[in-house]
């Protein structure tokens, strides 16, 4: 699990997984992590969403890069509590069915989600649950991605008004800046 986009602060314990799961496309760069079949297998297994590294297909791949950008949609919407989009919503519940969940009671936790599927389903299950305790607990309305377009790097918004924007201040934010700046000020110049 290499992000290779900016430094920032990494989310609360397990919802880091789902931002890094997000985060293995780097947009900006045009560079997937989950690129074979095979990158899908090590990045479930290394993020600990499967016990073992479990044989994907190319349809496994294809399944699970749709979920990915499900979730950045779902991020987008966090940056206003928007509503989750249509498209999105479809995604995620599709691969909630593929990871045939069944409900837990835990004494400590209360009623847990987990997923009976194998394979990647199983592990993509294993994200969605730890997506639904993050909604539970409060901690998921925070995690976003960069507004800066060519950007989309998933971040942990810190910011005490749960205001941030961008996945860096230094990098995207002061883009952003630069370019109002200049809008605003475009054609104020006399011409020469």
């Amino acid at each position: 699990m290499v992000d290779v986009g900016p430094v920032i602060q990494p989310a609360p314990e397990r919802l880091e997984t789902v931002r890094g799961f997000v985060n293995t496309r780097d947009v900006e760069s045009d560079a997937d992590a989950l690129a074979t079949p095979g990158d899908l297998a090590q990045w479930l297994h290394a993020a600990g969403l499967s016990s073992s590294v479990v044989p994907a297909t190319s349809s496994d791949l294809e399944h699970s890069l749709a979920v990915r950008e499900a979730l950045r949609a779902a991020l987008v919407a966090n940056h206003d509590g928007a509503a989750v989009p249509s498209p999105a919503l479809a995604v995620l519940s599709h691969a909630a069915e593929r990871a045939e969940f069944s409900l837990r009671l835990d004494a400590d936790t209360g009623w847990m989600a987990e997923p009976r599927a194998a394979g990647a389903d199983g592990a993509l299950g294993a994200l969605l649950s730890i997506v639904a305790g993050a909604m539970a607990d409060g901690t998921w309305r925070r995690l976003k991605v960069c507004l800066n377009d060519a950007c989309q790097w998933a971040f942990y918004d810190l910011s005490r008004a749960r205001s941030g924007k961008w996945c860096s201040m230094q990098i995207c934010g002061n883009r952003a800046k630069q370019q109002a700046w200049r809008a605003r000020h475009e054609g104020t110049h006399p011409p020469e």
